[in-house]
């Protein structure tokens, strides 16, 4: 381990990274509903979907349109305590790059 590592120089790197891995451990996954956050609220914008990734872009698709794609290095992934749903916040191609913050909720089938 190099002296910059052990000063955390490395740090920023290796969250990215993390980061990066988790957006690839979405694809494919149903949705049951999303909601996106707006002004500390949260409202339902969408019903079934799920999220994909294509050519280097995280796709958000529910209620048959799609509601964010986002370059995969842009998106912020981050699970729910519950492990029920991930929270992406990203620029939004679809909506001119305006940064957007969407809470997608997963699909559980039970044996």
């Amino acid at each position: 381990m190099g002296i910059l590592s052990k000063l955390g120089f490395g740090a920023r790197a290796r969250a990215a990274s993390k980061n990066a891995k988790r957006v690839e451990e979405l694809h494919g996954q149903l949705i049951k509903y999303v909601t996106e956050r707006i002004d500390g609220n949260d409202n339902v914008v969408g019903r079934g979907g799920s999220i994909s990734l294509r050519d280097g872009q995280l796709l958000l698709f529910s209620s048959e349109k799609i509601l964010m794609r986002a370059d995969v290095s842009a998106v912020d992934a981050s699970y729910l305590l519950s492990g029920d749903g991930v929270v992406l916040t990203a620029p939004n191609l679809e909506d001119e790059g305006k940064t957007h913050s969407y809470i997608a909720y997963f699909v559980y089938y039970r044996k």
